[in-house]
């Protein structure tokens, strides 16, 4: 597949060296410049574009910047992506750590809901809790005791089905977290948030989840 990477951080980075080692074509992104990405994309292979250009021609484009910097996003970003372009959203919402008040999010929408809105197009909720160097090393074959699970939420099921077979490529085991309206019970802050859990675990953490976020988790 064509994929466009928008950030090029501890998440966006480890994506661009698993995906391109899988043999898909990458475009990666940052918020300066493509110069700045010459290491990474010597080391990948992937192609260092400026952001406006990430999405051009992509399957499935991959934003991974500080929630507070998507409404900064190109105008028409996604235009020249394929037409059933399928985005995955990995931000969290870090009010008191980094991203100050949200008020749509305070005031109860989802992280990934809010995202969908700045950009305009449905998207996926997808590698938002897991640590980056899980990524590079822990990644197991199907059916390995112990592999990781991850959880993927969206509202349309034939994108949700792309980013569920990316996930089970990079060697982790993705679980059904819902709609986009469910996302919540993945956010950080909730019981599956950063952990190493099997399938398993992730359903049971998911299910667990309260509604409401800790004192950590708002402005």
């Amino acid at each position: 597949m064509r994929i466009g990477i928008i950030g090029a951080g501890n998440i966006g980075g480890n994506l661009t060296r698993r995906l391109t080692a899988l043999g898909h074509q990458v475009s990666v992104a940052n918020s300066r410049n493509p110069d700045t990405l010459g290491d990474l994309a010597a080391e990948t292979g992937a192609v260092a574009v400026p952001a406006a250009h990430a999405a051009a021609g992509a399957d499935v484009v991959v934003v991974t910047i500080p929630l507070k910097a998507v409404p900064d996003l190109p105008d028409g970003l996604l235009d020249g992506a394929a037409d059933d372009v399928v985005v995955i959203d990995t931000c969290n919402y870090y009010p008191q750590q980094r991203d100050g008040r949200i008020a749509e999010i305070e005031d109860g929408m989802t992280e990934s809901r809010w995202v969908e809105e700045q950009l305009g197009v449905s998207v996926v909720k997808a590698f938002n809790g897991i640590y980056a160097d899980r990524l590079l090393a822990r990644g197991l074959p199907v059916g390995t005791e112990g592999r990781i699970a991850l959880p993927v939420a969206g509202d349309d099921a034939a994108a949700k089905a792309v980013v569920m077979a990316l996930v089970d490529s990079l060697g982790f085991d993705p679980v059904d977290g819902g709609g986009l309206d469910d996302s919540w019970r993945q956010q950080p802050g909730t019981p599956v948030y950063g952990t190493d859990f099997d399938a398993e675990g992730v359903r049971r953490a998911l299910a667990e989840t309260a509604p409401g976020r800790g004192p950590d988790w708002v402005a």
